[in-house]
C-alpha cells in the first residue's frame, strides 16, 4: 500500500484503530494466489486472535507469517466538494478518505487451553455480559476449530484523511464526513477556527 508521509499513521493511532474494529482480513500467501479470509477477530494488545474451522483451505497453506488488514471509516469525497472559495466546483478532484493497516505477523496456530482463551476472548469482545456458557462445555466440537495468534512483526498504517491539503479545504469537507471518517479527519489535521 502506497503511504505518503502525511498519510502514515502512528503507534498509537493504528493500535486504537485496530482495537475499535471488529473484522479484518486474512491474508495467506501460497505458491500461487493468497487465500484470503474476511473474518472477526480481537486485538489484545499485542496481537490479533482469532478462530477458523479446521477444514479452512487457510489452515492449510498457513505457514510461518501471514498479512493481516484491517479498514474501515471510508468516505468518498466528490470533486465538488473540494472546492471552496471562487474555486470551480467542476475542476475539483474526488478523492476517499480511510484508515488501512495491514499487519506482517508471526503465526502461531492454536489448540488445548490457548484456543479456549481464544474463544473467550472472543466471547467478552462480542457478547459481554452475555452469560454464554463457557467454551470448554463444547469440547467435543473443539478438534473441528482452530485458533491462531498474529503478532505483528511489520505495520503498514495509513490514515488518508486530507493530510495533503490546507486547514480550509479540510475544514470544508469535514462537514460533510461520516462520523467516524470526520474523528481521524479532525485528530489528525489542525482545523480552522469557526
Amino acid at each position: 500500500m502506497l503511504v505518503h508521509p502525511w498519510d502514515a499513521g502512528t503507534a498509537d493511532e493504528w493500535r486504537a484503530f485496530v482495537a475499535a474494529q471488529t473484522v479484518g482480513t486474512l491474508v495467506v500467501p501460497t505458491g500461487d494466489l493468497p487465500v484470503v479470509v474476511p473474518t472477526h477477530y480481537v486485538w489484545d494488545g499485542t496481537a490479533v486472535l482469532l478462530h477458523l474451522a479446521r477444514p479452512n483451505p487457510a489452515l492449510k497453506a498457513l505457514g510461518q507469517r501471514a498479512l493481516f488488514s484491517v479498514h474501515g471509516d471510508w468516505a468518498y469525497v466528490p470533486a465538488a466538494a473540494k472546492a471552496i472559495g471562487d474555486e470551480d466546483p467542476a475542476l475539483g478532484i474526488p478523492t476517499s478518505y480511510y484508515a488501512a493497516v495491514t499487519l506482517t505477523c508471526d503465526v502461531e496456530v492454536l489448540e488445548g487451553p490457548e484456543l479456549l482463551d481464544v474463544l473467550r476472548a472472543s466471547l467478552l469482545r462480542f457478547e459481554p455480559g452475555s452469560g454464554v456458557a463457557d467454551p470448554s462445555v463444547h469440547e467435543r466440537k473443539l478438534p473441528g476449530i482452530r485458533g491462531l495468534r498474529l503478532t505483528p512483526t511489520g505495520v503498514q498504517a495509513k490514515f488518508k484523511y486530507g493530510g495533503n491539503v490546507d486547514d480550509a479545504h479540510r475544514a470544508h469537507i469535514a462537514e460533510d464526513l461520516p462520523p467516524g471518517a470526520r474523528a481521524h479527519l479532525e485528530r489528525r489535521t489542525p482545523m480552522m477556527d469557526g
